[in-house]
């Protein structure tokens, strides 16, 4: 196989692990659902190995009532164990709804996966591909074909379609101390408070940093700032004087506003401040405070 031909195919993600022939049966079984075949949720298990852990309740509920309504537009996909069990390869969460809306049975397409490694490698690729899952658990997942299948970074971008820096950055957030990790996966902070605390060595530092981060709303900005200041700092001095402005500034905003105040830097160091008055007249009435 010609480098160009090879890159081509890992490129693909879901390609490199099914096969020219397998995956163009599968793409064609996706643009007509008269391929699927209606199995029995009794039948149906999901996947013990799935890699996605986080199933956000809101999306179910919001599944179900469409489901409720339409139906399942979109079959899930199963292998095949025997005649009265089906394993889920994707589409887990639309499993989960269908069974909260009471339906006897769905939609599926039949893939024949006898090697437990390629279910795996199509549960993780399939994942990362539709951005199912959160930062961490594609970190984990990444951290998995490097522990299970001896894969490097290059070959897991090629396998993932990701460049090789973006997957580098999600391993390294596995270097976060694991209260930090579990915010990051409850959307507490993002990937980019994640990867300025990752400079900090200290990992109670880092817990500080980010109780800060959620107390004073830091930005992403604000935190690598803090970051670089503090990183070899001893714990006990670890509140930055930045940190301190933003949120002493607020604090009076607030109280002179009566009302929650929002300071934000832009990359140039500009602060804006936004706030939300009742009425015309209360603005007034703080104008006149001021100038006062």
């Amino acid at each position: 196989m010609s480098d160009k031909k090879q890159k081509k195919v890992l490129g693909r993600g879901l390609d490199a692990l099914l096969g020219n022939s397998d995956n163009a049966d599968f793409s064609n079984n996706t643009k007509n659902n008269a391929n699927s075949l209606q199995l029995s949720l009794d039948k149906i298990y999901v996947n013990p190995n799935q890699p996605r852990t986080n199933f956000d309740s809101n999306q179910i509920d919001n599944l179900v009532v469409s489901i409720k309504e339409l139906g399942i537009i979109q079959p899930i996909t199963v292998r095949k164990i025997n005649d009265d069990k089906y394993e889920i390869i994707s589409g887990e969460r639309r499993y989960r709804a269908s069974k909260i809306a009471n339906l006897e049975s769905i939609p599926c397409y039949i893939k024949a996966v006898e090697d437990e490694t390629d279910l795996l490698k199509m549960s993780l690729v399939e994942n990362v591909q539709r951005v199912d899952l959160d930062p961490i658990e594609i970190a984990l997942t990444y951290e998995r074909f490097i522990n299970e299948y001896n894969l490097n970074v290059d070959a897991i971008s090629r396998l993932v379609g990701k460049d090789r820096s973006t997957v580098s950055n999600y391993i390294r957030l596995l270097k976060l101390d694991p209260i930090i990790q579990s915010g990051i996966r409850d959307g507490f902070l993002s990937m980019g408070h994640g990867r300025a605390l990752i400079n900090v060595d200290d990992k109670k530092l880092q817990i500080e940093i980010y109780e800060q981060i959620i107390s004073s709303k830091l930005s992403v900005r604000q935190t690598e700032k803090i970051a670089r200041g503090n990183k070899d700092l001893p714990s006990n001095n670890s509140n930055s004087d930045v940190s301190k402005i933003y949120l002493d500034a607020t604090n009076k905003f607030e109280k002179l506003f009566n009302s929650k105040v929002t300071l934000k830097e832009n990359s140039k160091g500009k602060v804006s401040l936004s706030t939300t008055f009742k009425s015309i007249n209360e603005l007034y009435s703080i104008i006149k405070k001021i100038t006062n």
